[in-house]
């Protein structure tokens, strides 16, 4: 379809921006307090038809971590087309001219939390993992997990220091939070309390942030928004601390994000006692594959070299994969054959650690010999793919 050129896309002045809040508000059904709170951290477009807001989005430059390294990523939000303006792709110029100015700016990937999955697929983007959120009977989390002894201490303010830092490089995804995150945070959820787990002499093991909202039965119920833990003891004692909540609130609900993609809920006494609800997930998008490979962090012990093509938007590239020493490299070569195939969604998905095992990958369509396929799959399955932050 030829590019509507009656359609223009700037950087949003303070008239721009009125107008694309209150376009949201019409989008969307309500408020997108974002919008506002975000501001000043944000790198804001919209997009116009005869000096008219039709459409906007915010931009934030915000490093995830892939390999234990902070990667730099464009993170999208609060994204809009006006209703009478659906249907004509314009979502797809607005999404390339919101990531453009912040790929300037050192962006190797872009990520954004969308409902919009199919779409957003054919666009280049991919979902990692599947996104969950559960709710569970407080009495059961008492009587399923023990404390060994961590002295639970309350905190003042949410969780960007240098321990958070710690625990979110273990995952794939997560942000390395900018200073602005806990009054970002307070802001959304004014009643959110953080605590701390730690065992005498050492590091705090555990981070947990919870609120409370309504619930339609019980007329309350406590919600998670932060869990790290860095061993299963500490897990077993926020948990154990949420279910001695049981005699005023009967519900916890870890809300999408909060709790990692680990079996933790299996351990409850009572089997079915955990409800959970799928969510649309976070799509990542790889916007510059070599030097994205470059920034990620890699397995210290992991020597190999590997040929794959990447099918993308403009055609197919192939590239030469190595890997050793810790570092990583993906530089483009002419050769006319490689060993493995992959569409630029499975390449992100490979990229995040979404595929487990050589099976899953083959699965999802990924071409190559299967002990090929093993090998690529190794690089990046040794950490899972978990982006804790809502935006």
């Amino acid at each position: 379809m030829p590019e509507d050129t009656s359609v223009e896309v700037v950087e949003a002045d303070d008239r721009l921006w009125r107008e694309y809040d209150l376009l949201a508000r019409r989008s969307y059904g309500q408020p997108v307090g974002d919008i506002s709170r975000l501001r000043e951290h944000a790198d804001i477009r919209v997009a116009l038809r005869d000096s008219q807001v039709i459409g906007g989005g915010l931009g934030l430059l915000v490093p995830q971590y892939f390999g234990g390294k902070p990667v730099p990523s464009a993170c999208l939000a609060g994204g809009c087309i006006a209703p009478e303006e659906r249907g004509a792709h314009l979502w797809s110029l607005l999404l390339d001219e919101r990531i453009r100015p912040l790929q300037d700016q050192g962006a190797v990937l872009a990520t954004a939390w969308t409902a919009s999955t199919g779409y957003g697929r054919r666009m280049g983007w991919a979902a990692p993992a599947p996104v969950f959120s559960w709710e569970v009977p407080s009495d059961q989390l008492g009587r399923s997990f023990a404390d060994i002894g961590f002295k639970v201490t309350h905190l003042p303010e949410g969780h960007t220091g240098l321990r958070q830092a710690e625990f979110a490089a273990k995952w794939n995804g997560p942000w390395l939070r900018p200073q602005w995150w806990s009054l970002w945070q307070q802001d959304v959820h004014p009643d959110l309390t953080h605590y701390e787990f730690s065992l005498p002499g050492r590091a705090p093991a555990g981070l947990l942030t919870l609120g409370f909202d309504r619930h339609p039965v019980d007329g309350r119920r406590l919600v998670v928004h932060d869990f790290w833990a860095d061993s299963a003891d500490a897990a077993s004692a926020m948990l154990c601390f949420l279910g001695r909540h049981s005699s005023r609130i009967p519900t916890i609900m870890f809300q999408r994000t909060a709790l990692p993609p680990a079996p933790l809920l299996q351990r409850l006494h009572r089997a079915g006692a955990a409800a959970a609800t799928s969510w649309h997930p976070w799509m990542l998008r790889v916007l510059d594959p070599s030097k994205a490979v470059e920034l990620r962090g890699w397995p210290g012990e992991l020597d190999m070299a590997l040929s794959l093509t990447v099918t993308g938007r403009d055609g197919d590239q192939t590239f030469d994969l190595r890997i050793g020493d810790g570092c990583g490299e993906l530089a483009p070569t002419s050769r006319l054959r490689s060993q493995l195939a992959l569409t630029e969604q499975q390449f992100a998905v490979w990229y995040a650690g979404g595929y487990r095992s050589a099976t899953s990958a083959l699965l999802d369509g990924v071409g190559g010999a299967p002990a090929e396929v093993a090998r690529l799959v190794g690089a990046t399955s040794e950490t899972e793919p978990w982006l804790p932050e809502y935006f």
